[in-house]
């Protein structure tokens, strides 16, 4: 078992032999940040795995927060700041002193000073970008500037490139006498650049070494595939799973190379814009719990405002056909089971499409295109789970034509639903709005008034064979 392993696999200290006295881990953090014992706060922090370290650090106040990353070493609390998520680490940085943030960002990579520098206000980014190195200030502002879902926005400044003159014994010594930078390049192919700073070649490591020391890099490099600053990242997703690249130049639009996206960058976005929508969905968006009470209620009270009004409105349907529901009492075990099945139809559908909008594989002009699509995967699913739940309410209440209202229902409801998740995310794309935020409550609102309505509406014109 490996260090890292055994630092992963070993429980916060709980008090030793049942003694209620012994200080746990996080009553000694507290105590060390109370103190203000920078050696003694490193020493409980160092060793432990970084998401364990930053676990103890967002369970402390905001305050006590700003203490820990003054006092520890700043490799270490860059190291915090990047494990943290966004939002968290973005409010990690804003609180503390303009030099202190400064010095915390310079140890990080270009594109995620980039990122905390763009969410901060103008007059802490400026102040901030002043304490750095007027050269990493200037490649920080330029990565800004770039969208966050293209090349430019999730690639780094630092490339590791060499004069087309350059020869393979250059580059090795590089890796000698330059380890500590080569660290920042994560591993990338060495690329060749012309004079104007325009990417010509790439020479792969396997190369390198069994290449005379003398001879030039011109002599055995190959042409590299680059992507420009504004290349989207469901493209650059495409072409990382086309080629086994582990980064690809990212060019201006003049072809000067200005940075290196990596696959790991791509692959975490990617991953990252998944979670975001999933989490819109359920009206939290990026909420971590860190964050100040009243702002996180809020924001969730935004969404269940909304979702009462949507319910109230669903809850109408009922209130017509309260007679219906007096006749026959056993209608309503089953009202809750087809808007609840009908709900997860459609939920499957907003997912596809949301994965499909995501990848770039379907836009707001091929709505009819996927409303077909959805309609026949809800006619055999519909027509399935209406025969399952027919046969369930005839052997339950032993009434087939109860069981033919709630199968017929619950079939019509789920090609209604599948319809709706299909299509409005696409409805909404178009009209601007995002459909992870509001596709969830209309799907929800509209199969559950239309569930209520099929099989109240169904009972009633078949009161006589049901009572």
């Amino acid at each position: 078992m490996t260090e890292d392993t055994e630092l992963l696999e070993r429980p916060e200290p709980t008090p030793e032999d049942g003694d209620p006295t012994t200080p746990t881990l996080r009553e000694r953090v507290k105590a060390a940040v109370d103190a203000r014992d920078a050696e003694q706060l490193n020493a409980l922090l160092e060793p432990l795995p970084l998401s364990a370290a930053l676990r103890q650090l967002l369970t402390l106040s905001a305050d006590d927060r700003d203490t820990v990353l003054e006092l520890v070493p700043t490799e270490l609390a860059a190291a915090l700041v990047e494990e943290a998520p966004h939002a968290a680490a973005t409010e990690l940085v804003e609180r503390l002193e303009w030099d202190r943030a400064a010095e915390i960002i310079d140890v990080l990579d270009s594109d995620l000073q980039a990122d905390l520098i763009g969410d901060l206000d103008s007059e802490d980014a400026e102040a901030i970008l002043a304490e750095l190195e007027p050269e990493d200030a200037a490649d920080v502002r330029r990565l800004v500037a770039y969208e966050d879902d293209t090349a430019g926005g999730l690639m780094v400044a630092e490339a590791f490139k060499f004069p087309v003159t350059a020869t393979v014994g250059a580059v090795l010594r590089s890796f000698v006498d330059e380890d500590q930078d080569f660290e920042r390049y994560r591993g990338q192919h060495p690329y060749v650049i012309d004079a104007e700073g325009r990417p010509v070649g790439v020479v792969s490591l396997r190369g390198l070494l069994v290449a005379k020391r003398s001879e030039k890099l011109s002599a055995i490099m190959i042409e590299p595939i680059v992507v420009t600053v504004d290349t989207m990242l469901d493209e650059l997703q495409d072409l990382f799973d086309r080629h086994g690249f582990l980064g690809l130049p990212v060019v201006e639009a003049d072809g000067r190379l200005v940075g290196v996206v990596s696959r790991a960058a791509i692959n975490a976005a990617a991953l990252e814009r998944a979670e975001s929508e999933a989490l819109k969905l359920q009206g939290v968006g990026d909420e971590l719990r860190s964050m100040p009470l009243w702002l996180r209620s809020r924001r969730r009270l935004m969404w269940l405002s909304a979702n009462i009004v949507l319910n109230v409105i669903a809850a109408s349907v009922i209130s017509a056909y309260e007679e219906t529901l007096a006749a026959v009492i056993a209608i309503a075990v089953f009202l809750p089971m087809v808007s609840d099945m009908s709900g997860c139809s459609g939920n499957q559908a907003v997912g596809v499409t949301m994965r499909e909008l995501s990848l770039g594989l379907v836009q707001p002009k091929d709505a009819m295109r996927v409303w077909l699509k959805e309609l026949s995967v809800g006619a055999i699913n519909g027509l399935a789970l209406g025969v399952l739940i027919a046969l369930v309410a005839w052997l339950w209440k032993g009434n087939v034509w109860l069981g033919a209202v709630i199968g017929a229902a619950l079939a019509l409801n789920t090609m209604l639903a599948v319809s709706i998740g299909g299509v409005v995310p696409l409805v909404l794309k178009r009209l601007g709005q995002d459909p992870a935020v509001a596709s969830g409550p209309l799907l929800t609102t509209i199969t559950d008034m239309a569930g209520f309505f099929l099989v109240l509406s169904l009972a009633s014109l078949l009161m006589p064979y049901l009572i």
